[in-house]
């Protein structure tokens, strides 16, 4: 069974920084491509950070240079560092991890992130 655990997310001043982790299993963090989405309220899901299973990373121009996604496969941990946030970044963060061999999508619970002006 999957299991993708949020935690990390909060109220936040603009300018100001969060960090989301993602607690999955060992094989999950090291061998499974994963990412980070968010969805704000009336509007679709939308990726904000992914990394595939060889640790390369991609990110939208909407985020780039702000965000950073990593993964301590140690702590079975995924990462998303939020820094220079914006009211705009307001959304519930989906931790997302994908079975390479089907490309079977798993989510986690999602944590809210809200950003005050």
């Amino acid at each position: 069974q999957v299991q993708l655990v949020e935690s990390g997310g909060g109220l936040v001043q603009s300018g100001g920084s969060l960090r989301l982790s993602c607690a999955a299993s060992k094989t999950i963090v090291s061998m499974w491509a994963m990412g980070w989405y968010r969805q704000a309220p009336g509007k679709q899901r939308e990726p904000v950070a992914t990394i595939s299973h060889t640790g390369s990373t991609n990110y939208p121009d909407s985020v780039k240079g702000r965000f950073t996604i990593s993964r301590d496969i140690a702590k079975s941990t995924l990462y998303l560092q939020m820094d220079s946030l914006k009211p705009e970044d307001t959304a519930v963060y989906y931790c997302n991890a994908r079975r390479p061999w089907n490309n079977q999508n798993y989510w986690g619970q999602g944590t809210q992130v809200s950003v005050s002006p």
